[in-house]
């Protein structure tokens, strides 16, 4: 375990958007808030599999390793050196126990800004 320890050493940040009414429930705009800071592993995907995944139409451009857990949503989005990631997939559980660590799918686009 101390391995995965050392690996995740990219601190992000999980956004979730904001309420969209008050409390008189008037719509306002929903702003995105902090939600968690934690630490994890972000890697960027080569040239070939970007090349592979545009072909796929896919918009993923990363993916996000961290220690379990089953509260992050694909309604969130994740801040890393202050660039804006959407989470594109459902937590992929690790092979092993299913319970070490997850992996999410990240894209970048201005819809999730």
């Amino acid at each position: 375990m101390n391995s995965l320890a050392n690996e995740l050493r990219h601190r992000i940040t999980v956004q979730v958007m904001g309420p969209n009414r008050d409390e008189d429930n008037y719509p306002i705009e929903p702003i995105w808030t902090e939600y968690k800071k934690l630490w994890a592993k972000v890697t960027h995907l080569s040239g070939k599999d970007l090349i592979a995944a545009q072909a796929n139409q896919s918009k993923v451009v990363a993916r996000l390793k961290m220690r379990y857990r089953e509260d992050i949503t694909t309604e969130m989005r994740i801040i890393y050196k202050d660039k804006v990631y959407g989470i594109d997939s459902q937590a992929l559980e690790d092979a092993n126990t299913g319970y070490e660590y997850v992996t999410f799918l990240l894209s970048q686009g201005t819809e999730h800004v």
